[in-house]
């Protein structure tokens, strides 16, 4: 017999994310008679996303309701699951402080505001399930996953499972190496967006030669026509030259992140060209210098049109844009199996507690997990190797450490000593004036209150 759930989509007007959430729940039977109620602050994308879901249901034969409200806690009030999706300030704001960025020097992945206000928001959409929605699940979607599952799942009493996508990179490597993805296995663990497939094995055997065979007989041919899809750097130089040095592959958006000048990977930034060479020309990451808007976010603007267009005209058909096609987001497929118990094993941002023994256990960590009806039993973790630790996930947990510090201390002090710190910084008075125009920024004006002290 299906169950039916009450749920809440916070940030539902990011069309591109929101319309993969309708799909699923309208194809999960098990799920029948459920409740989605989609929140958003903007009213004109929320009227869109609403009339398009509904209408999609109505194609698909689904029997799912979804309501809309611009009020986030009458969206909350009484749900099983939220769906945190939300992007504080919009892509606005971030586009914002890019410009006043890339005016002191600090051209992309500068020390970013958006970091923050995500917290801010997130914790307050976290206090108020506290009071409406105390045992729901809050599954976290938007980022920064790592940093605020950390921070929600020490702040209060929120069951929280940080969700990302990226471990499906493995699957490039594996189509490119020709294998059959089915007689695959591999264990990727780490925090989100630093993962590493500590097992790698094929039809029972290590599959690690395979990829120094690659790189010795085929890797240089495929990066001459190498055409990157959106952000994607699965199969990039950056990614085998981080295997060479590390001796691990690096999976999903780890070459994205690892390699930002905020951490160590500085030298794949050096200039447009660099970035060409080792991400592709076209990626997200090799970007005109002088363009404000990335190109993944150009793409996720055209989505958003297009939701409003087939809103506006009642006799398109939105299955013919949208089909009736599970999206592999793991978000309603963990929903699913927590209450049909229908048992998987999926990959998760939970605290660690034990699984990876070099991690302390209130750190927020990125591993397969099997999830049932019982709740979120993580896999223990063989153990990482040393020079990863050390020189990849402990500096990305300390700069997360550092995060929840500023933010939650609020001492501007320890945000100037992190721009500081930032290798194209070359006088104390540079990052003094970025950090003093930055939040005067008008959507960081809760921020500069907050870092008073």
């Amino acid at each position: 017999m299906p169950t039916a759930v009450k749920a809440a989509i916070i940030g539902a007007g990011s069309a591109v994310f929101s319309m993969k959430l309708v799909t699923d729940f309208c194809l999960f039977e098990s799920l029948a008679g459920s409740t989605i109620a989609l929140m958003d602050i903007d009213e004109e994308r929320l009227d869109a996303i609403h009339a398009v879901a509904t209408r999609y249901a109505r194609e698909v034969g689904a029997n799912i309701t979804f309501t809309k409200t611009q009020d986030r806690r009458e969206a909350l009030q009484g749900v099983d699951f939220v769906i945190n999706t939300s992007l504080a300030g919009g892509q606005a704001a971030v586009q914002q402080e890019k410009v006043v960025s890339d005016k002191y020097g600090y051209f992309r992945h500068a020390p970013s505001m958006h970091t923050f206000r995500q917290f801010a928001l997130s914790l307050e959409i976290a206090r108020d399930m506290e009071d409406l929605c105390p045992n729901a699940w809050l599954l976290q979607a938007s980022n920064e996953v790592f940093d605020i599952s950390t921070l929600i799942s020490r702040q209060t009493t929120i069951k929280v499972i940080g969700l990302c996508h990226g471990i499906y990179g493995y699957e490039d490597l594996v189509q490119e190496l020709g294998l059959d993805l089915q007689d695959v296995y591999c264990e990727v663990p780490g925090v989100n967006h630093c993962i590493w497939m500590t097992h790698f094995r094929y039809r029972g055997q290590d599959a690690y030669p395979l990829i120094d065979q690659w790189l010795a007989t085929k890797a240089e041919s495929f990066w001459e026509s190498y055409r990157p899809r959106g952000v994607n750097t699965q199969m990039s130089r950056t990614a085998f030259h981080l295997y060479q040095l590390y001796g691990l592959m690096p999976i999903g958006d780890t070459p994205r992140f690892t390699g930002v000048p905020r951490q160590t990977g500085w030298w794949y930034h050096t200039d447009l060209a660099t970035e060409q060479y080792w991400y592709g020309v076209g990626s997200g990451e090799a970007y005109d210098e002088h363009a404000r808007v990335e190109p993944h976010i150009v793409r996720g603007q055209q989505r958003t049109a297009l939701v409003g267009q087939l809103a506006a005209d009642q006799q398109a058909s939105i299955t013919e844009h949208f089909p009736a096609v599970p999206s592999r987001e793991l978000h309603v497929p963990i929903i699913d199996a927590l209450v049909n118990d229908h048992r998987g094993t999926f990959q998760v941002n939970v605290p660690n507690r034990g699984a990876i023994a070099e991690i302390a256990d209130d750190v927020v960590v990125e591993l397969p997990a099997v999830v049932s009806a019982s709740g979120v039993q993580p896999l223990q973790i063989a153990s990482i190797p040393k020079n990863i630790m050390v020189q990849m996930i402990a500096p990305r947990i300390l700069e997360m450490e550092q995060n929840l510090e500023i933010f939650l201390s609020g001492r501007r002090a320890m945000l100037l000593y992190r721009v500081l710190m930032d290798h194209r910084t070359k006088s104390l008075p540079q990052a003094e004036a970025w950090l003093e125009e930055v939040l005067a920024l008008p959507n960081n004006a809760d921020l500069a209150a907050r870092m008073s002290n």
